[in-house]
């Protein structure tokens, strides 16, 4: 496998062992995703089920899944809060997980109780790398 076959991981998000990454938004809200690592292990991704906006989650909470067609992905909240919004196109284009899991396939974006307090427990970018480098031996 060469560099750019290599799962991209974005610098400026967090991340977490279950394979989400999670970015601060301007707002201070966290939209939530699948990472590349989790799409392409899936593989070909048919059906997300989406949480329910208004939902609270508990920080490793069950978010939603994602169906592909070798297997069903649980995705967990990396933060505690409320969900504000999902994203629906996912109902119609589960694919975007797969073509674009940084930004056009995110899954929700959750109101966090307490930032700081979450974001000190995820993964940067770095540890991350790491987690997947030691997962291939």
């Amino acid at each position: 496998m060469n560099a750019k076959d290599e799962p991209k991981v974005p610098t400026d998000l967090y991340y977490t062992k279950d394979h989400e990454w999670a970015k601060v938004e301007p707002d201070g809200n966290i939209s939530v995703g699948v990472t590349d690592y989790a799409q392409r292990r899936l593989h070909e991704v048919v059906f997300v089920d989406l949480p329910r906006p208004g939902a609270n989650v508990g920080r490793g909470g069950l978010l939603g899944t994602v169906e592909s067609v070798k297997a069903v992905a649980e995705v967990f909240s990396p933060v505690t809060g409320q969900v504000i919004e999902v994203n629906e196109v996912l109902t119609k284009s589960p694919e975007l997980t797969n073509q674009d899991p940084y930004g056009k396939g995110w899954v929700a974006k959750i109101k966090p109780n307490n930032l700081q307090e979450d974001l000190v427990r995820l993964l940067t970018a770095q540890q991350y790398l790491a987690l997947q480098a030691s997962a291939k031996h």
